[in-house]
């Protein structure tokens, strides 16, 4: 009883940490109010897919790539490469 008691409580714990963790991830991404902002979380800017070709100029900085992140910021790609706020 004792034995079929903590495997059922650590099954729980598991599934239930495995989906908290999962809404985390899958929430809102951030809208920054400018690109210093942004930048001070991701010093490349944001990529809306790893294909994107800088049309600048010379970045010092690799973005990151996220396409629900770039849609939130999208008004912050002045260029429209498909990179916002890029360095």
């Amino acid at each position: 009883m004792a034995k079929s008691l903590k495997i059922i409580l650590s099954s729980a714990l598991f599934f239930g940490l495995a989906y908290g963790s999962a809404t985390i991830a899958e929430g809102a991404a951030k809208k920054y109010a400018n690109c210093t902002e942004l930048n001070k979380d991701y010093k490349g800017g944001v990529a809306k897919d790893s294909k994107v070709k800088n049309i600048g100029g010379k970045t010092r900085y690799k973005p990151f790539v996220s396409k629900d992140l770039y849609e939130a910021n999208k008004s912050k790609d002045r260029d429209k490469d498909g990179i916002a706020c890029e360095r």
